[in-house]
């Protein structure tokens, strides 16, 4: 077998850590799930531990219950640890961003979440092309960082053709501001939060809608959330609705977030 593509991560990792991106996904690409004919999800770079892989399969279950998950890691002591773990639907296989499926076959999901947090900026899209070129036409790629435990989330959302969508999310009632969320952005914005970016600029309207919105905390934080996100959609192309807004979400046009 030939090298993988690669670099081995820290392999941090804990349980339930990504749960608002599997939300999400399970939400936003269950049509395409249930009318796949090879309904195949990838967990790329999983960790230390399988307990996100795990978790995937357990969440995409609810959507399809043929539904099978690899988990693909580059460190093969990682990929030995999670053997005990596989059942039915749920496999680990050792490799990196060349996805190595048996038969060739094409994901119709790719997950990578804080796999490129270690790597350059102008990596990001030689690997977002990689992936992206290995997903079935239906496919999704979601790569995106988080917090140790999940409780705040940045990814962007990629076809085969490229970048999509920009999703912000959070617990809520731990939040401060919007903005807070600028520390878990992508690899390929958490550089350009600055003036004269379109990220930064974002986030200084996400933090000021915030603020406006304040007496409607007294409705609770995730009240406060969706007026938020009512006003920004006024001047951002927002792509979803109050329907995740109340999961403490919200999705941008990725165009309108892209490096300047």
């Amino acid at each position: 077998m030939a090298r993988p593509i690669g670099a081995v991560t820290r392999g941090t990792t804990n349980p339930n850590r990504l749960r608002r991106m599997d939300r999400w996904i399970a939400a936003t690409h269950a049509a395409a799930l249930r009318r796949a004919d090879d309904p195949l999800a990838v967990d790329l770079g999983y960790g230390a531990a399988p307990w996100t892989a795990v978790e995937l399969l357990t969440r995409l279950h609810r959507v399809r219950r043929d539904v099978r998950v690899v988990g693909i890691e580059i460190d093969p002591e990682r990929v030995a640890a999670a053997r005990p773990y596989e059942r039915e639907g749920l496999t680990f296989a050792h490799g990196g961003f060349e996805v190595p499926l048996p038969g060739g076959r094409r994901p119709l999901l790719i997950r990578a979440a804080n796999v490129l947090r270690q790597y350059d900026e102008d990596q990001v899209a030689e690997v977002w092309g990689r992936l992206c070129a290995r997903l079935a036409p239906d496919g999704l790629l979601v790569e995106g960082t988080c917090d140790e435990i999940g409780r705040r989330h940045v990814w962007v959302a990629l076809g085969p053709a490229g970048p999509r969508s920009v999703t912000f999310a959070a617990r809520l009632a731990s939040l401060d501001t919007p903005s807070d969320l600028a520390e878990r952005l992508p690899k390929a914005l958490i550089h350009r939060n600055v003036p004269g970016e379109p990220v930064h600029a974002f986030l200084r309207d996400f933090d000021r809608a915030w603020a406006a919105a304040a007496p409607y905390g007294a409705l609770g934080a995730r009240q406060r959330w969706i007026r938020t996100a009512h006003a920004l959609a006024a001047g951002w192309p927002v792509l979803d609705d109050a329907r995740r807004w109340r999961q403490g979400e919200l999705t941008v046009r990725w165009e309108a977030l892209a490096p300047a």
